[in-house]
This record gives C-alpha cells, structure tokens and sequence, in this order.
C-alpha cells in the first residue's frame, strides 16, 4: 500500500530467505524468495547485529514488510522469524547440504520481481520438510530434493520431458534422458545410442519404485547436467560451489554404501 503523499511503498509478506551478505556496519543485503514478488533484494538495517543474525539465515522463513520511499529507491526490509530451519539442522551435514544448495541455487539462478507462486510453494514445502524432520531428510529426502531441482528448471523454462520415450511415443520402459533434449528415452528406442544418453532413475517417473543412493546420484547428475549447460553455461559460470558439496557428499556416501 502507498503511504500518504504517495511517495512510499510497503507491502509485508512471508519471505524465504536466500541469500545474505554484511553491508556496512551494521546492515546485511538480504535476497529473499517470495509469492507474489518472486527473488527480492533489500536491505536490512540492523541485519548485522546479533538478533539481525539470528533472523536473516538462509534457510528462515520469515515475516517481512518491505519498505521502498520512491520508484526506484532501494528496498529495506525488516522482519520477524516464522520459521527457523536453518538452525535446526546444523548438525543434520547432508539436511545441511540440501538446504544451502536450495537457497544458493534459487539466489542465482530466479529473475529478480517475477511471481513464481507455485515454485515459491514446493521450495516452502521442500525446506519445511527438511528443517521439521532432519533425520528422516537426511534418510529418504534427496528424491524431494531432485524433484525441486527439476521444478526449478521448467520454471526457468528449461522443463525436461519426462513422460514418455522421444523416439518410439512409449510410456514404458523409460530408462534414459537425451542429454541434447532433455526427453526420455525407453530402452528399445535408445538401441546402439544408450551409451551417449544419461540414466534416467526409475523414482522420477514413477514414484512408486524403490530407490537407493546410487539412484539419487543418477538423479542429481540428470538434474546437475541441465542446471550447468542451460542455467548457468549460457552465463558462462560453473554450478555453485554449495551444489557441487551436495554432489560430492553424495558420492561419499554411494561409496560407504558399496564398501564390504
């Protein structure tokens, strides 16, 4: 709403914050991630203080009312916690890895101002989860995770296509992903090519089907390949380093799990 004079703008809403750097003495830059306003960038007075610390985590979901005095003015932020996941899971390492590799990515990656109200509801949904049950994330949480990162990449519109085979039409026996197009492919329509196609986990287009860590892994590296040629290739950046300590702990623990 306009405060008198018209000159103001304030607007208050639940906010997931992304992002957050010192600014100053005793201010931070905070990004936050919310409904109607998508990836919002402002700052917060007093954000460096102890109590600013506590409140702007990445990770936190917060209340916060958004102040800008004019167009094109600068937004300051203030707020108040509504829910803590940040701190529930510092010693939860791979909940850990989740979380900050969600917040770095929606940070880099989502256009400033646009509205993504359905993608700000599966990244609510997703931390949610992983700050109330810790333990059971760390246990069965990756498929959350991959499916996020999927959800993020049809909203940046690079959505892959994985409900039937693009060479035969077939909805069975999918079993592998075009690294070109990003459709599946079945068994029978890979033929001599299945070696140049990537592992498409069963869990992603069925649900229903067990999985196991080395099925996570093939869906992190699926997710991974298109988040660094179509997201951040065409930037010509690398995948986060956060996103890069989720794969590799991962891989860790594919390999403890494959140890006699």
């Amino acid at each position: 709403m306009l405060n008198k004079g018209g000159t103001s703008l304030e607007r208050e809403a639940p906010a997931l914050v992304v992002f957050v750097a010192p600014q100053g003495e005793s201010s931070a830059r905070v990004h936050m991630l919310t409904e109607a306003d998508g990836l919002v960038r402002a700052l917060a007075y007093g954000g460096a203080s102890r109590a600013g610390r506590a409140l702007w985590q990445p990770g936190n979901v917060v209340k916060a009312r958004l102040m800008q005095r004019g167009e094109g003015a600068p937004t300051r932020v203030s707020g108040e916690l509504l829910y803590g996941c940040a701190a529930r899971i510092l010693s939860m390492p791979l909940a850990l890895a989740m979380m900050q590799s969600v917040c770095v990515l929606a940070d880099a990656t989502l256009p400033e101002g646009e509205p993504c109200p359905a993608f700000f509801g599966a990244t609510l949904k997703l931390l949610s989860f992983i700050g109330y049950s810790p333990d059971v994330a760390e246990q069965t949480g990756l498929p959350n995770y991959i499916e996020w990162e999927l959800a993020l990449l049809d909203v940046l519109g690079f959505g892959l296509d994985l409900s039937r085979c693009a060479a035969t039409g077939q909805t069975q026996g999918l079993a592998y992903v075009s690294p070109r197009t990003g459709r599946a492919v079945s068994v029978e329509g890979a033929g001599a090519w299945k070696d140049r196609l990537l592992p498409l986990p069963a869990f992603l287009h069925d649900p229903t089907q067990a999985s196991s860590w080395s099925d996570w892994l093939d869906g992190l590296r699926l997710s991974g390949h298109f988040l660094a040629r179509d997201a951040f290739g065409q930037r010509h950046l690398p995948l986060p380093a956060a996103r890069q300590r989720l794969v590799a702990r991962v891989e860790k623990l594919v390999a403890d799990t494959n140890t006699p």
